[in-house]
C-alpha cells in the first residue's frame, strides 16, 4: 500500500513532460509579429502587415444588431493587406494611436498577445509557422459606443 502511494505522489509531483521555457527570442519574435500589425496598419506599410500575418488569418468582430441578434464580421488576411496598402490608419490622428502589445500567454508553438490600440483592442492567436511567428486569428473589439442623446420634443 505504502508503495501505490508513494508511486501516486511522484506521478502528481513530476510531470510527465515540461513545458518548454519562453525563450528572449520567442518574446522579440511574438511582439515583432504584433508590432509589425498594427503599426504596419498605422503607417500603411502593406509589406510590415504582411510579414505579420499568416496567409489563412481570420479577423473577426461580434457586432449585436439593436434586436440582440450577433453575428461575426470577418476580414482575410488579403483584405487586411490590400486596407492597409489603402492608407490603413494614416487618417487617424497620432494622439489616437496606440500599439501598447501585451504577450499573456506563450506554450511551445503557440502564443496570446493583445495589443490596446487606442480606438479598440486586438487579442491575437500567435503561431510558429516554419520557424516565424505569424499571426494566424484575431479577435477584436471596439469600446461601446455611448446611445445617442434623444432631443426634447
Amino acid at each position: 500500500m505504502r508503495g501505490i502511494v508513494l508511486a501516486v505522489a511522484v506521478a502528481v509531483l513530476v510531470p510527465v513532460g515540461t513545458a518548454r521555457a519562453q525563450t528572449a527570442a520567442d518574446s522579440a519574435g511574438i511582439r515583432q509579429a504584433a508590432l509589425d500589425y498594427i503599426d504596419g496598419y498605422w503607417e500603411g506599410n502593406a509589406e510590415r502587415m504582411e510579414r505579420a500575418l499568416h496567409p489563412d488569418l481570420a479577423k473577426r468582430i461580434v457586432r449585436t444588431a439593436p434586436s440582440g441578434q450577433s453575428g461575426l464580421q470577418q476580414m482575410s488576411a488579403m483584405t487586411l493587406v490590400q486596407v492597409t496598402r489603402g492608407g490603413g490608419g494614416r487618417n487617424v490622428p497620432a494622439a489616437q494611436r496606440r500599439s501598447d502589445v501585451r504577450i499573456l500567454d506563450i506554450y511551445y508553438n503557440a502564443a496570446v498577445v493583445r495589443i490596446d490600440a487606442g480606438l479598440w483592442v486586438d487579442y491575437l492567436h500567435v503561431g510558429k509557422w516554419n520557424g516565424q511567428w505569424k499571426i494566424v486569428n484575431v479577435l477584436w473589439e471596439m469600446p461601446p459606443q455611448p446611445a445617442p442623446s434623444q432631443s426634447p420634443r
